[in-house]
Order: C-alpha cells, then structure tokens, then sequence
C-alpha cells in the first residue's frame, strides 16, 4: 500500500465511528446531488470513496430494483459503518481504491463522487480510471455538501487558489482526464460538478 493510501486509511479510520453524527443534517444535500445525476431504473451507478454509505439510499431509489449500486471505499472502517447502518442493503460495497477498480471498462452509468477529489492521490490518474469505468456520455458527479468556502472556514484555512475545486482548476482536469464538465455550483450550502464522459 502506498504511504498517500495508508494516510487516507489513518485519516478516515480515526473518524469513521462517529463520522455520521458529525454530520447528520447531510441527508437532503446528498439527494439533491443524486437527482442532478440524471438517473434511470435500471442505470448501474458506482459511489466512489462512498465511506459509510450516505449516498447508496438515494441511489439506489433513482435506479430502482433492477439497477446496479456499488460504493468502493479505500478504508474498511468506513464500510463496517456503513454496513451497521443497513446501507449494503442499498448497494454491494467494495474494499478498494478508486485508483485501480474491479471493474470492467464502460460497465457504469455513472460515477458520485462526495468529498472525494481531495483525497486522491494522483487526481488526473484517478479521473481517468473513473473514465475508463464509465460509458461513452456517462455522469461523473463531484459533490460536497457544503461550497468550498464554508468548508475551508471548517478547518480553519482560507480559500486558496490552487484548490482544485476551483473551477478554472477543475475543468482542465476533467477535460484532460476524459471528462467535460456540464455544471458547476459552489455555494455555502453545496459544491457540485458535473461532467460527461467523453467519447
């Protein structure tokens, strides 16, 4: 394991057990990021770095009985939780890094992503492992549910220029990883970019 892995493993261990009643207000956020995806029953949808599974409910309720859920996730602390919470019932979980995915090329629908880019390791690389899991037209949804800025205020930093949240950040790097970015909102109450997997 790489020490970038072994560092989001210790970050996210550390916080798991309490890590939904830290935020418990998130729920709405995560559904509204999921409608936006654009989903139909019977898509078949990955949550990349899903950590204890908030996203598998809305998700799996957009693609209904005959879709595909999956939420990979780097740390199993994280799934364990997710499990106590009844989310495998919504998706199957992976134990796995979103850098290399068991999975086959152009298998997914689409990709959501909540509050993963910052913790990846090589982004462009991770961007296009995510491409090459996604169709041709396919969604790729980067989420927060809260801007960039409400967030830097949460951890006591400012707002830097090199976030790669910023848009004129992001778009080059989902352009140069196989993506075009379609929407882009940062505001206190949610961050969210969408992209379509390029041909």
């Amino acid at each position: 394991m790489s020490d970038d892995q072994t560092r989001v493993q210790e970050f996210f261990s550390a916080r798991a057990a309490d890590w939904d009643s830290r935020f418990p207000d998130d729920g709405p956020a995560y559904a509204a990021a999921v409608a936006e995806l654009g989903l139909r029953a019977g898509d078949r949808v990955l949550d990349a770095g899903c950590g204890t599974g908030r996203a598998l409910p809305p998700l799996r309720a957009a693609v209904g009985p005959s879709g595909v859920v999956l939420g990979a996730d780097l740390t199993p602390a994280m799934l364990r939780e997710a499990v106590r919470a009844g989310r495998d019932r919504d998706g199957a979980l992976l134990l796995t890094d979103v850098a290399a995915l068991p999975l086959r090329s152009q298998s997914l629908d689409a990709v959501f992503g909540a509050g993963l880019i910052s913790h990846l390791s090589s982004p462009a690389e991770n961007l296009r492992e995510l491409a090459r899991v996604v169709r041709p037209g396919g969604v790729l949804a980067l989420f927060h549910p809260i801007g960039r800025a409400a967030l830097a205020a949460r951890h006591g930093r400012p707002l830097t220029p090199d976030d790669l949240r910023a848009e004129p950040n992001l778009r080059p790097l989902l352009a140069g990883s196989g993506w075009r970015m379609t929407s882009y909102v940062d505001e206190d109450s949610r961050f969210l970019a969408l992209a379509v997997r390029e041909d």
